[in-house]
């Protein structure tokens, strides 16, 4: 079956609708888990792309150092400090706790792929039942341990952590992309959603391409909004498969207006703010 080519009116159709009487917490709460020592922007990056595309409330959980600095850069977002420079095992009843007021969760940027980390990561995904995005280090994580994976998870690969995944390199043909997708999809019962050039998206049933991006989109930190992103729709209440469709295309649609402005000097914090002529757009019979 040809996949289906994610456009705007797809977006449109499964945002939710923002009734009038609507409070704090009808659209999201979402747990950002990530961060370490020596990163800080992942987490960050992915809080703030949250907000952008209507999230509620973001909390980011982090280690002390990461986590203080992610609260200084947006009185947006709440953090809740980890004591440690790493993740680490003795960390997860604290998460889980932080998930029991969650809507979704997601796990993996900056987190480093220390084994202690790696092992409290995988703890954490065959603890919790709430929607998840894994990404970046957690991909790792998930690939060692493959029972974690759940049916409600959004995995975020690009193409070396698809054949962590796979044991498969990415074809750049599409249709045989695709392919491959979905038979990760299918072995896994769960949604991938592999970033290129051509996202590709699938639940092994249904499967999406999304064509917004560019060349530009290769700095550091789009996989990280894109992640958010994804977040945010699962923290919404919309099932898995079609919140990486709608994200794929928001996050593309984004990088291409940050790239139309600012070409190669473009940064991944840029599309922060042109996330929000993206949603103004999908949203535009609100005030």
């Amino acid at each position: 079956m040809k996949p289906l080519t994610v456009n705007k009116a797809f977006v449109r159709k499964v945002l939710p609708e923002r009734k009038p009487w609507s409070h704090k917490g009808d659209f999201g709460k979402l747990l950002v888990i990530g961060g370490s020592r020596r990163y800080s922007g992942s987490p960050a990056l992915e809080a703030l792309a949250a907000y952008r595309t209507g999230c509620d409330l973001v909390v980011v959980a982090a280690p002390e150092r990461a986590a203080n600095t992610i609260a200084s850069f947006s009185p947006d977002i709440i953090t809740e400090p980890l004591k440690g420079d790493y993740l680490n095992s003795w960390h997860l009843k604290s998460l889980l706790e932080l998930s029991e007021n969650a809507d979704a969760v997601v796990i993996g940027g900056g987190l480093g792929r220390r084994k202690e980390t790696l092992s409290a990561v995988v703890k954490f995904l065959g603890s919790v039942n709430l929607p998840c995005v894994i990404d970046a280090d957690a991909i790792h994580a998930a690939g060692e341990v493959r029972d974690a994976i759940k049916n409600n998870f959004i995995l975020t690969p690009h193409s070396h952590e698809f054949f962590v995944l796979s044991g498969e390199k990415p074809s750049q043909r599409l249709s045989e992309r695709v392919k491959q997708v979905q038979k990760l999809a299918s072995s896994l019962d769960t949604t991938i959603l592999l970033k290129g050039h051509i996202d590709v998206i699938s639940s092994s049933s249904r499967t999406a391409i999304n064509r917004t991006g560019n060349p530009c989109m290769t700095k550091g930190g789009t996989g990280d909004t894109l992640a958010g992103i994804c977040g945010a729709f699962l923290a919404m209440g919309i099932e898995p498969f079609k919140s990486a469709c709608a994200a794929s295309y928001v996050n593309g649609c984004a990088g291409d207006i940050a790239a139309r402005e600012f070409g190669t000097s473009m940064l991944a914090s840029d599309m922060i703010f042109t996330l929000t002529e993206v949603m103004k757009e999908l949203n535009r019979k609100l005030p």
